[in-house]
């Protein structure tokens, strides 16, 4: 089965499970795919957070998200002039690391040669794909920016000087021939994995990181509105590698959910679930009243957690505390039957919180499209990520969510056809922030996939695009299908909402202090009640919010399931 935000990536994956891949192998292939057909909300020049869990035991995280570079300090962009990381340009770009996480997947665990699981998105990028609504809307936006300060974007997104429609065949030759140069990097490796690791090594230290390195450093136009170079070498692509790291989980209603580590947004899904699980089923409803004002109350204790203490520099053992019962227990008795409009992180023991400086009213970007094209606080739909869930008869099981390096974050790198990713603009220029920016240092990243286990075996795989409202929507999904007995997809199809009183995590950062936003299928009477316990509620349109996506396996009968998002009719399953 698989299932993700794109029918192409689906399709594709599926294609290599019907002839013999393995999962791994068909998340790959689907990875790529998503670079070309999604090239607003991924790209190779950006970032991936993985969970896989080999023959469904032993889940572990794949870790796709690049460090800052050497040359990134809080000095340096002091330096130019800059009050915090720009949302668009090469200054705000993290190391790439969504393509040696993929490629290291399938030397680990996949099982077909590096030429035949790059064949389709080779195909889509040589021969076109038909441009999506969105994909067109967001370069529709961008293109005066493009023609005015970005140049080779707009030779790479509007062919002729004019802007492609939806339904457009849009292909992307400079990424064909990097494909192609990578599969030639390996062609007398050896082995199948010899072969693979060559590829990797030429993205890191041959053409690749020559090119991007020497574009990157060209002056250019950012989201501050003014020009800067980036500060990407050599060395920070060679030394960057994607590993393996152990996840964090916790159990909830006899069910393992298993998250990546506290330098990503991850844990604020088990941190909800942790305070939620001190109630009864009817605060855990999010169609009633109680149920949603709970699960927001409970939102927003776990978002100032995660603001106040997540950082690739905190101590994991630390923060595990953040998940024990007797602090959930804590936090769950600070809920009260109006909606609270403070920053309220808890307290641990020997760590000090970071509380940011928030601002209901950050302004506009001076560059449209920068920051994550993610649902804004408003509602308004900008774009998202991505994500594929993959599992195949072996019990295999793959949640990915890609992301970064999306075509409106920097200047089209010319001779690769992508560009570079802003993952940077996460990061505090606040040296007391647990997440601030550091030379060598991960910032957090709101990409957040999921894996579920029962009895030591992988059961589902689900993730959603979003930003900030990633575990937000993966939380009503559980509770829905966990406590509420909504079978998949009638949990990813039900009216979802989220809270805006967090610290935004992309630029320019936002904060309301008491927002939420709802689709409008949400009933009259629990809108009233809600906006009577006191919150400010934005109604966007009943089709907008959440992206998610799931396959699912019951580890005894082998049997198997899929479920994808209907909104913006993109998402697709698929299955046999």
């Amino acid at each position: 089965m698989t299932a993700s935000t794109h029918w192409l990536a689906t399709a594709a994956a599926q294609s290599v499970l019907e002839r013999g891949g393995n999962a791994f192998d068909a998340a790959v292939a689907g990875g790529f795919v998503l670079h070309i057909v999604e090239p607003h909300l991924n790209g190779p020049g950006g970032d991936m957070v993985a969970l896989i869990s080999p023959g469904g035991v032993d889940p572990s995280v794949l870790m796709g998200q690049g460090p800052a570079p050497a040359g990134a300090s809080i000095d340096h962009f002091r330096a130019e002039g800059l009050q915090s990381v720009p949302g668009a340009g090469a200054l705000a770009a993290a190391v790439p690391g969504a393509v040696d996480a993929w490629l290291m997947l399938l030397e680990d665990h996949g099982t077909w040669e590096l030429t035949d699981v790059l064949e389709y998105a080779l195909h889509y990028a040589e021969t076109g794909h038909a441009l999506g609504a969105q994909a067109a809307a967001v370069i529709g936006t961008m293109g005066q920016h493009f023609s005015e300060h970005w140049h080779s974007s707009a030779a790479q997104w509007m062919p002729n000087g004019q802007i492609p429609h939806e339904g457009d065949m849009i292909k992307n030759p400079p990424y064909a021939e990097v494909l192609r140069r990578l599969i030639a990097a390996g062609f007398d490796g050896g082995t199948r994995q010899r072969r693979i690791r060559l590829a990797r090594e030429e993205w890191k230290s041959g053409f690749v990181a020559q090119s991007a390195v020497a574009f990157a450093r060209t002056s250019h136009r950012h989201s501050s509105g003014s020009d800067h170079r980036g500060v990407l070498d050599m060395g920070d692509f060679a030394n960057f590698s994607a590993s393996y790291e152990e996840p964090q989980s916790i159990n909830f209603r006899g069910t393992t959910i298993v998250k990546a580590g506290f330098w990503s947004q991850g844990p604020v899904l088990l941190q909800a679930l942790a305070i939620l699980d001190h109630f009864d089923d009817e605060h855990l409803d999010p169609s009633t009243a109680p149920g949603a004002h709970t699960i927001l109350e409970t939102l927003k204790l776990a978002m100032a957690d995660r603001d106040a203490y997540y950082g690739d520099s905190a101590s994991p053992r630390a923060l595990r505390q953040l998940l024990e019962p007797e602090y959930a227990h804590g936090r769950a008795a600070e809920i009260e039957p109006t909606a609270s409009r403070e920053f309220r992180p808890g307290r641990i023991p020997g760590l000090k919180p970071f509380f940011p400086i928030l601002t209901a009213d950050p302004g506009e970007s001076s560059v449209l499209g920068a920051g994550e094209p993610t649902v804004k606080i408003s509602g308004e739909t900008r774009g998202d990520t991505c994500h594929i869930d993959v599992v195949d008869r072996h019990g295999n099981m793959v949640s990915a969510t890609p992301s970064g390096g999306w075509l409106q974050s920097s200047p089209t790198i010319p001779p690769l056809g992508f560009a570079l990713g802003t993952r940077l603009q996460m990061t505090w220029l606040d040296p007391d922030s647990p997440s601030a920016l550091r030379p060598g240092t991960r910032p957090r990243t709101t990409l957040s996939p999921t894996l579920l286990m029962k009895d030591g075996f992988a059961t589902a795989a689900l993730g959603t695009p979003g930003g900030d409202q990633q575990d937000q929507w993966q939380l009503l999904y559980l509770l829905r299908t966990i406590v509420g007995g909504y079978n998949p997809q009638q949990a990813i199809d039900a009216p979802m909402f989220h809270t805006s009183a967090l610290a935004g995590s992309f630029w320019p950062r936002e904060f309301h202090p008491a927002g939420v936003v709802m689709e409008n299928r949400v009933s009259p009477d629990v809108l009233a009640d809600l906006r009577d316990r006191g919150h400010e509620i934005s109604i966007v349109d009943g089709w907008s919010l959440g992206r998610l996506s799931t396959v699912i396996r019951d580890p005894a009968s082998g049997s198997m399931g899929a479920a994808a998002n209907p909104r913006g009719n993109q998402g697709y399953a698929g299955g046999r």
